[in-house]
């Protein structure tokens, strides 16, 4: 019966600690969107890990090269793109997660029109040694079509997470 009693104990254990993973993950997500909505390129500098490689048309290696793959969404006229997670798995050993979701790109003609491209995301995060979290790898698709309503929804709500 002990035996059972101290297993117990380690699994609420280990289940609390991927839910705080699974938390720390899903809000740095939030913030490393959020860095790009206010153009904070320090900010957004700081969530990529030093051999990240961000996959879209071509492949950017490391930081050096995903900030400048991703300049066009720092200069004031430029698309601009929102995220959020809906999916956040991590590992058992607490190394690796996954964060999945929603993005939606808006993209303003010179005549002012607004054109909005929809895609999901996929970033994995790796556990850093001061026990933060740094994206390693990072990929988009687009969308056939804009998402459900409640999908769009999670871009517009509030969240705790903050920047």
């Amino acid at each position: 019966m002990r035996l059972f009693s101290i297993s117990g104990l380690l699994l609420l254990l280990v289940s609390v600690a991927l839910a705080d993973a699974v938390d720390d993950v899903r809000c740095n997500e939030i913030r490393f969107s959020q860095s790009v909505e206010n153009q904070n390129l320090e900010s957004f500098r700081s969530f990529i890990d030093a051999d990240a490689r961000f996959v879209g048309g071509e492949v950017s290696r490391g930081p050096d090269e995903v900030v400048a793959a991703w300049g066009t969404f720092f200069v004031a006229d430029g698309p601009k793109i929102v995220w959020r997670p809906q999916i956040v798995e991590v590992l058992h050993d607490g190394s690796l997660a996954l964060s999945r979701g929603v993005y939606r790109m808006t993209v303003t003609s010179e005549t002012g029109k607004r054109t909005d491209h929809w895609g999901t995301f996929n970033s994995i995060w790796r556990r850093q040694d001061d026990g933060g979290w740094k994206i390693v790898f990072d990929a988009g698709s687009p969308a056939a079509e804009a998402p459900a309503d409640d999908v769009q929804a999670l871009l517009e709500r509030s969240d705790a997470c903050g920047e």
